[in-house]
């Protein structure tokens, strides 16, 4: 038995920005972004489709913390009224802001009253979320939960409300034409992390696996090429499309070990998301090879049938998007390693994982 399931409503396409007014259809709106000067210049073109919006926040930072959520929740209060929406333009940050924000109908403390207790989701709003992402890696846009990050205490919170499925999911490659390569690179990798964590995962599907199956093998095929011509609105679409692809279906399975494990990576020694979480890969794939028929199946449609060497293939693809996959090099110890990995494997995702410990650490390397 196996079900797959997801409502938000999804529009793709070379200008489809400038149908947001179609979307929003004269509702108040609360504007999520970034305050930086493209995204400002975003911000005016948006303001001449749909009008002035009710507020904007824009304090909104990498990795939302309890810290900005707090003055971003205050802020939004202000001017929340029943009948709006909120339109979150940006990255993954921005997108699981706007959820903080989405709940915040008492302000940030029930939210995190929930997020430390998972008790209270009564006190939560229930804002409806229209997504735009100017990056293709998250998949945010199209999955019920956001990130949300203690850092005084060092850990790592998963908001997760069927409620914070956007109801629109506005994919425009145009807006990503001005991502740098760092960040290209970044996001790239963390949709081919979501892509790979959802197929070796407890919780794979036939539908999740063939949407992590086209978004691995497009994120292969397309972010080499992509990294040479930024520019390039082809390549923009393609990253683009496996980015949603991979958040369909990990948005069915979650996450599983990679990710586990780089929650503490990007705490603890500021590496970003999407090199912490996807490093590790060539690693957890030695280490599930051969463990159930179906993953490796559907691994042989994205390497091809010698999966032992899509081990050294994988590797070698990260290494030339000038990524490494040794932990060493961020940072990490070998003895913290050998920890943070068993900690990883008993956390909630690694239980997503369907390889074992002995596995993982025939496969250590540091």
């Amino acid at each position: 038995m196996w079900k797959f399931e997801n409502p938000v409503s999804i529009i793709f396409g070379n200008g489809v920005f400038g149908k947001l007014g179609d979307i929003v259809q004269n509702r108040p709106y609360c504007l999520v972004t970034y305050n930086e000067r493209y995204f400002n210049s975003l911000t005016d073109k948006l303001i001449k489709l749909l009008g002035p919006p009710t507020s904007i926040i824009n304090n909104i930072t990498p990795n939302p913390n309890f810290i900005t959520l707090e003055k971003s929740c205050a802020c939004f209060s202000e001017s929340a009224q029943d009948d709006m929406v909120i339109v979150a333009l940006g990255g993954g940050s921005v997108i699981d802001a706007a959820k903080v924000l989405a709940s915040s109908k008492n302000g940030f403390a029930p939210v995190r009253h929930y997020l430390e207790t998972s008790s209270g989701e009564n006190q939560l709003g229930c804002y409806p979320i229209i997504a735009i992402p100017t990056t293709a890696g998250t998949g945010s846009e199209v999955t019920k939960w956001a990130t949300v990050w203690d850092t005084e205490s060092q850990k790592k919170y998963s908001l997760s409300r069927d409620a914070l499925y956007p109801s629109h999911a506005v994919i425009d490659p145009e807006l990503m034409l001005g991502l740098p390569k760092d960040q290209t690179i970044s996001t790239g990798l963390d949709a081919l992390s979501h892509a790979l964590e959802s197929i070796w995962n407890r919780n794979s599907n036939p539908v999740s696996a063939n949407h992590a199956v086209y978004a691995a093998s497009e994120a292969i095929e397309t972010l080499p090429k992509l990294i040479d011509n930024l520019s390039d609105l082809d390549l923009r679409s393609r990253i683009a499309n496996a980015s949603l692809f991979a958040g369909l279906a990990f948005s069915n399975t979650r996450t599983a070990l990679a990710h586990s494990v780089s929650y503490p990576i990007t705490l603890k020694y500021n590496v970003p998301h999407g090199l912490a979480c996807s490093f590790s890969l060539p690693m957890v794939l030695a280490s599930v090879i051969g463990e159930d028929s179906v993953c490796d199946s559907n691994l042989k449609r994205i390497f091809g049938d010698d999966l032992d060497g899509a081990v050294d293939f994988l590797s070698g693809f990260i290494n030339s998007l000038g990524v490494s996959t040794e932990a060493s090099s961020y940072g990490v110890q070998a003895e913290e390693w050998k920890k943070l990995l068993a900690d990883a494997l008993a956390g909630e995702r690694g239980l997503n994982f369907i390889g074992t410990h002995e596995r993982v650490m025939q496969n250590f390397s540091i």
